[in-house]
């Protein structure tokens, strides 16, 4: 038994050391970029940490700065890349986000789901002269946005109440009145599109629809976004068969046969 123990040792130190690894990177990247922040955030000595960093920065997951700290290495920007080649689904939906963007001249998102957030695949910016505040590799809540109740539509309501509450506890400056939420995306779930009426951030709307693989289910969702000096109510409206559409081309590309579940 002494003997299991001590070759299982040495594999549960490794994976505490790259587990202590990542917990930096993550930290690094929220900002927290010293030794002595770091060591505290993540419950570890100091010489813990300054090795551990000293090693990534060598790597090239990280990069030392003096006077400014640590912050995310080059390495990480080129393994950012690849994933981002390595996914399917944004090379699949990208001629017809191009197009959807083109004839709209609106802001178009991809996004996926990811926990209690959406986020985002690509991007393609508008012809007009309009600001939206998202960016490929963002997050933002799934409750507040176009592409978020997207995502949600062919789960239940127990799913959209737990969705719901989880914002609520985390968002709590910013309330959302549970009723018409629930009402909406019942709307929205018979009709397969959903909107952002300024709900994550003010003057920007947008309409939204669920993309399916081969499975039947939501895997993704695209949007049109833009400001209300162009996206007036009746717009949306004529816009829901346009943006179901391009999300149903993708669908289709991705194995879907057409039957929502």
């Amino acid at each position: 038994m002494a003997k299991a123990s001590e070759g299982e040792r040495p594999r549960t130190l490794a994976s505490q050391t790259l587990f202590r690894g990542l917990d930096i990177v993550e930290a690094v990247a929220a900002g927290i970029d010293t030794v002595p922040a770091l060591s505290a955030h993540l419950g570890i000595t100091s010489s813990t940490t300054h090795r551990i960093a000293s090693a990534l920065v060598h790597a090239g997951y990280l990069r030392f700065e003096p006077r400014r700290g640590y912050r995310l290495g080059n390495k990480l920007i080129e393994l950012g890349f690849l994933a981002y080649r390595q996914i399917d689904l944004p090379r699949v939906a990208r001629p017809t986000l191009e197009a959807l963007a083109s004839e709209t001249q609106d802001t178009v998102h991809l996004a996926v789901a990811d926990g209690w957030e959406v986020m985002y695949l690509d991007k393609l910016p508008g012809q007009r002269a309009v600001e939206i505040s998202s960016r490929i590799g963002g997050r933002k809540p799934i409750c507040v946005t176009g592409v978020g109740k997207a995502l949600l539509l062919d789960q239940d309501e127990a799913e959209w109440r737990a969705q719901l509450a989880h914002y609520q506890t985390q968002v709590p400056a910013h309330p959302i009145d549970t009723a018409p939420w629930l009402t909406r995306m019942r709307d929205y779930a018979r009709q397969g599109y959903a909107f952002d009426l300024e709900d994550d951030t003010p003057t920007i709307r947008c309409v939204a629809a669920p993309i399916y693989d081969a499975s039947q289910r939501i895997v993704a969702a695209i949007s049109v976004s833009s400001t209300t000096k162009y996206m007036s109510r009746e717009r949306m409206q004529e816009l829901v068969p346009r943006v179901k559409d391009a999300a149903a081309r993708i669908s289709q590309q991705l194995g879907w046969s057409g039957n929502a579940r």
